[in-house]
C-alpha cells in the first residue's frame, strides 16, 4: 500500500472514530437558530463565533473573516469564515463552501420533534438545519480536522468557506465575499458545495438551466354571460393564449443536452388565478403563470421573443390587451467542465468511498454555485442526502455524513 494510500485509511479510521463527535456537533449546531433578518431571526454570529471557537480548540486557528454590513441585525454585520489549512503547495487550493444559515421551522404542527432540537432515531438526526447545510458544514470540517489532528500535510492547500446568507439571496453571503476579495477564489482552484445531492452520492451537480418565470395579465371586458356579445372574454384569450406559448416554446426550443434530466427546456404552465366569483359573468381579466427552465445555451431574449410574437397573435385575434412580466430571471451561468479537475477528483473520492460511479448532471433549480461559475470557476454541488430541505422532519442520515467527510479527506489528500 502506497503512503498516499496509508494516510487516507488512517484518515477513514480516525473519521469512524469520531461518527459519535460529529452527530453531537450536530446536536450543538440546532438549536442556535440562524435565521436571517428576512426570516425573523437575528443572522449568523452566534453560530460563526460557536464554530469558529470549536476550530480553534481542534488547532484549526487560520481564519480569515469576509463580513457583510448589515444594519438590520444585532451585530451590525453577516458573518463570512474561511478557515485554512496549508498544504505542500498553495495552488490550486481546495475549497468547500457550506451555509450557516438555515430556514424558519414553518408550521410546528407538521414536525414530530422538536426543530430545534437535534433528535437521533433510526441511524438520523432530526431537526431544522440538520441536512441543509449542517451535514455538508461538519463533513467538511471533520475532514479538514482529521488532516490536522493526523498531522498529515495535503498535497495543497484546503480552505472551508462558511457562509451567511445563502438561504435568502446570499447578497451578505459568498456573493459579498466574492466582490470584496476577488482573487481569492482562482479559476483553476477545485470548488464543492455541499449542499444538494441524491442518496448514493453519485449526482455531481455541474450546470443549471436558467429560470424565466411569465406573468400573464389578459385585460378583456366584463360583462354578463348572457350578453357575450358586449364583452371581451379574457378567460378564452388567456386559455388561447397559454395552449398556444405551450405549443410555440416546445417547438421553437426543442434542443437536448443529456447532462441534464429532464434533457430539454421545460415550458410548464402553473399558478391561475382566480377571476370572477360566478358562473354568470364573462371574466375581464385573467392571470396565469408559466415556469421555464431553459438549456443554458437559449438565450432568455430569444425565449422572450417567441412569447411576445404569440401574444401579438392572440390581443389581435381576441381583441384583448395582455401584460407581460417575469417575477424571477436568472440567467444560467457557463456550464463546469465534466472533464474539469474538480470534477474528476470529485468523481474518484465518491467511487473510493461511495463505490458507486458519480456522473456530472445538470438540474432545472438555481443552486448557490451559480456565483462561482459567472466568474469563471469551475464549481461543483454535491453531497449525499434524501433531499429533506426547508421540510417539516428534516433529518440528516448519519452515515450519509461520516462517509462523506471520507469523501472530502479523499479530495483534500488528492487521493489517486
Amino acid at each position: 500500500m502506497s503512503a498516499k494510500a496509508d494516510r487516507f485509511e488512517a484518515a477513514c479510521e480516525q473519521l469512524t472514530a469520531w461518527r459519535e463527535e460529529m452527530v453531537d456537533l450536530q446536536r450543538e449546531l440546532t438549536p442556535i437558530q440562524a435565521l436571517g433578518p428576512e426570516s425573523g431571526g437575528e443572522g449568523e454570529w452566534k453560530r460563526a463565533r460557536f464554530l469558529r471557537d470549536r476550530l480553534a480548540s481542534w488547532g484549526l486557528d487560520d481564519v480569515q473573516e469576509f463580513n457583510a454590513p448589515d444594519p438590520r441585525v444585532p451585530d451590525g454585520s453577516r458573518p463570512n469564515l474561511v478557515v485554512r489549512l496549508a498544504g505542500e503547495s498553495a495552488r490550486p487550493t481546495t475549497w468547500v463552501m457550506a451555509h450557516m444559515d438555515v430556514v424558519p421551522a414553518g408550521d410546528l404542527k407538521k414536525w414530530s420533534t422538536d426543530p430545534w432540537q437535534a433528535t437521533v432515531k433510526d441511524g438520523k438526526i432530526y431537526g431544522r438545519g440538520t441536512e441543509d447545510n449542517q451535514q455538508g458544514l461538519v463533513s467538511a470540517i471533520f475532514a479538514m480536522r482529521v488532516l490536522k489532528a493526523l498531522g498529515i500535510t495535503p498535497p495543497h492547500d484546503i480552505a472551508i468557506i462558511l457562509v451567511a446568507d445563502e438561504e435568502t439571496g446570499s447578497r451578505f453571503g459568498i456573493d459579498h465575499v466574492l466582490e470584496v476579495a476577488p482573487d481569492l477564489i482562482r479559476s483553476e482552484d477545485l470548488v464543492v458545495v455541499p449542499d444538494a445531492g441524491n442518496p448514493d452520492g453519485g449526482m455531481l451537480e455541474v450546470a443549471e438551466k436558467s429560470i424565466l418565470w411569465l406573468e400573464f395579465l389578459v385585460h378583456g371586458k366584463q360583462v354578463h354571460a348572457s350578453t357575450p356579445d358586449q364583452g371581451i372574454n379574457a378567460h378564452r384569450a388567456a386559455a388561447h393564449l397559454a395552449v398556444r406559448l405551450d405549443q410555440a416554446l416546445q417547438q421553437a426550443f426543442a434542443g437536448r443536452d443529456e447532462v441534464f434530466d429532464p434533457p430539454r427546456s421545460t415550458f410548464e404552465p402553473t399558478r391561475h388565478d382566480a377571476n370572477v366569483p360566478n358562473v354568470n359573468t364573462i371574466p375581464g381579466e385573467e392571470r396565469f403563470f408559466f415556469d421555464c427552465r431553459v438549456l443554458p445555451d437559449v438565450p432568455l431574449a430569444r425565449v422572450r421573443e417567441v412569447v411576445a410574437d404569440v401574444v401579438a397573435g392572440v390581443e389581435r385575434e381576441f381583441q384583448v390587451q395582455v401584460e407581460v412580466s417575469s417575477p424571477q430571471t436568472a440567467e444560467a451561468a457557463p456550464a463546469t467542465a465534466v472533464d474539469a479537475p474538480v470534477v474528476r477528483a470529485l468523481a474518484r473520492a465518491v467511487g473510493a468511498v461511495r463505490k458507486v460511479e458519480a456522473k456530472p448532471m445538470g438540474i432545472g433549480g438555481g443552486t448557490v454555485a451559480a456565483l462561482f461559475r459567472h466568474r469563471g470557476i469551475p464549481a461543483v454541488v454535491w453531497s449525499t442526502m434524501d433531499d429533506l430541505a426547508h421540510q417539516p422532519d428534516e433529518y440528516c442520515v448519519i452515515d450519509n455524513m461520516l462517509e462523506d467527510a471520507k469523501v472530502f479527506a479523499h479530495l483534500f489528500l488528492r487521493q489517486d
